[in-house]
């Protein structure tokens, strides 16, 4: 089959968690045999940031971990239906320009013959339905959406079955545990600061129990205001800056341990939908302590996967246990990368592509079935 993807950008992981997805589904429909093109504009927010704070150097690790992506990039002239021309399947992510995303629903409307989705992966359904509103998928044939609630939403909108649950996950042949087990250390945590959405729930499940429970704790992300980087010093914390996300299994696997703080909106609005640095941690077999977060579809199994503290007093706990005990974080890294390599695998999520490809008809997905 030939599929095309729309995405801010492949090459760039700044601030940009789609691209850590995308390209495990991407190498993973090259593996099974499936033509895959990327375009991405070619002056991409997440692409300029990156170039501005660390150059081309900032691309390296990406292209090193997956040299059979990348992707085109395109400028003012582009044009996305012509790009489209022979594809059998097209997937929009909504970090597009709405003029794009427009200008294919219109070709898919006037009777281009690929099957045209558009792939939701965040809260602004909720957070700022008008910005949803303002892209015409009046062509679109279905929409994929990174969970059940999320996907509830669009069916509130009129989507019905055309709405799929499709959730992110881990690209097994890239996040994995170390090869050779060394010396681990302390916490870590990956994460953007963002917009302050989370800014009470890092320091009440993150920030003050790294420090009370004594294990040092390495910050990795970007969008840290001064006001966040002095709340880090004040509990000891050690801010490092970007990481590439290919970077992210060596790191890691330096540590004993890590912390899932989801946004606010995941907790009380669009339950059930983890970050992705939950699915990569796992797959890394590295012990992981969540902050309180609903489970609501079954993605894991807390308390065996991973665990879960309610408060902050109880975070503490959770860290203290996992900093004396080595046979519980055995037992959750075992038990983690289980579930990971079972059910949430970017080659799982590539067979579920094609699954609802040739529910909605996509030629070529019905005949490889």
């Amino acid at each position: 089959m030939r599929i095309v993807f729309f995405t801010h950008s492949l090459a760039s992981c700044w601030n940009h968690g789609n691209a850590h997805f995308l390209r495990g589904v991407l190498r993973a429909l090259m593996a099974r045999g499936h033509t895959v093109r990327a375009f991405e504009p070619r002056d991409a927010w997440s692409s300029r940031n990156l170039l501005a704070d660390h150059g081309e150097q900032g691309f390296a690790a990406a292209r090193e971990a997956y040299p059979e992506l990348r992707a085109e990039a395109y400028g003012a002239d582009f044009d996305p239906a012509a790009a489209c021309a022979h594809a059998d399947l097209v997937l929009v992510h909504e970090w597009n320009e709405a003029a794009l995303v427009a200008a294919l629903g219109r070709a898919r409307a006037r009777g281009a013959r690929f099957t045209l989705l558009f792939h939701d992966t965040h809260h602004r359904a909720v957070s700022d339905p008008a910005a949803i509103h303002a892209f015409d998928l009046d062509g679109y044939d279905g929409v994929l959406a990174f969970g059940e609630a999320l996907a509830a939403v669009y069916r509130r909108w009129g989507w019905g079955d055309r709405a799929f649950v499709w959730h992110e996950a881990a690209d097994t042949t890239h996040f994995r545990p170390p090869g050779q087990a060394g010396p681990r250390a302390g916490l870590v945590w990956i994460g953007n600061w963002g917009d302050g959405e989370r800014t009470e729930e890092l320091e009440t499940f993150l920030l003050q129990p790294a420090e009370a429970a004594g294990l040092p704790l390495d910050v990795y992300g970007v969008r840290y205001p001064e006001a966040a980087l002095a709340m880090l010093a004040r509990t000891g914390a050690r801010y490092r800056g970007w990481l590439a996300n290919a970077r992210v299994p060596e790191v890691f696997g330096r540590h004993l341990a890590t912390v899932h703080v989801p946004r606010r909106y995941y907790v009380e609005q669009l339950p059930g939908i983890p970050t992705i640095r939950v699915f990569e941690a796992l797959a890394c077999g590295i012990p992981l302590v969540s902050a309180p977060w609903d489970d609501s579809e079954g993605l894991f199994r807390p308390g065996e996967d991973f665990l879960l503290a309610r408060s902050g007093a109880e975070m503490t706990a959770q860290l203290r246990r996992l900093r004396a005990d080595a046979g519980l974080r055995d037992a959750l890294v075992a038990s983690g990368l289980s579930r990971i390599h079972a059910r949430h695998t970017c080659a799982h999520r590539a067979d579920e592509l094609l699954a609802i490809a040739a529910d909605l008809g996509t030629q070529q997905a019905v005949a490889a079935q």
